[in-house]
């Protein structure tokens, strides 16, 4: 096989999964890893791609930190089809925690108003969702207002966390990578959002398709440290079977 049509292969596993990883690309094309990372550093000086450590991605992989009022109005649909499918999840009389982000605030918005809850949350906009509902009592942790995701982190946020043992964590987070695990776009919602997990007998991702091969500024936690999920059908086939194999359930709706 030529340089060409390498790399004509490689686009189009692109175009098809949005993620390629060298490892595989050296079994199927039957070349050296050393050989694909050439190619790759050639696809990317052409803008064709961009590259990360033992993978390739058709976008940037790196998150920039955007306004909660302007993320809620990406990928809507796909966001209140994962918040239908996290329902399901919830058991009555449960304590849970809701992280902060659009996905679990359509998560929020989405649980049955009849329902018999503890929620505690960061995040303000959950808060504001369940307020209608008399059987669900509303833990609000305190600290500093993030205006960017309408939600609190800080010292105080944290020490609260040791108070409380819940059994779920429904957490969206900006980034999925298989080198890096979960990331966010802010360090200390990162640190945050790994009190959480400390605090839950099962931590489940509330993450659409795009999230997948992206990176954060903090890292939540590695990959092993997420239980479950849930995501749209578009997520990429290839990076789904790796996230499987390291024993995280993966529901796609």
């Amino acid at each position: 096989m030529t340089i060409a049509e390498r790399h004509k292969f490689i686009l189009d596993q692109l175009q098809q999964e949005g993620f390629v990883s060298v490892s595989e690309l050296s079994n199927a094309l039957e070349v050296t890893k050393v050989t694909i990372r050439k190619d790759l550093k050639l696809l990317e000086d052409k803008g064709l791609l961009y590259r990360s450590h033992g993978s390739a991605t058709l976008v940037s992989p790196y998150v920039n930190e955007k306004p909660v009022d302007e993320k809620q109005l990406v990928n809507v649909e796909e966001k209140q089809a994962i918040a239908k499918a996290a329902v399901e999840s919830l058991k009555m009389h449960e304590a849970i925690i809701i992280g902060s982000g659009t996905t679990v605030g359509a998560f929020a918005q989405a649980i049955p108003r009849n329902s018999n809850l503890t929620v505690l949350t960061s995040a303000m906009n959950v808060t504001m969702a369940l307020l209608d509902c008399k059987d669900i009592e509303i833990v609000q942790l305190g600290g500093v207002v993030r205006k960017g995701s309408s939600s609190v982190v800080g010292h105080y946020a944290e020490e609260m966390m040791q108070s409380f043992a819940c059994s779920k964590l429904y957490l969206s987070v900006d980034g999925i990578s298989l080198e890096h695990g979960f990331t966010t776009s802010n360090m200390m919602e990162a640190h945050l959002n790994a009190k959480m997990i400390e605090s839950v007998q099962k931590t489940i991702v509330l993450a659409d398709a795009s999230k997948f091969g992206q990176k954060g500024f903090g890292k939540i936690c590695d990959l092993e440290d997420v239980d479950q999920i849930i995501t749209n059908k578009s997520a990429s086939k290839q990076f789904i079977s790796t996230l499987e194999a390291k024993g995280i359930e993966v529901i796609l709706v």
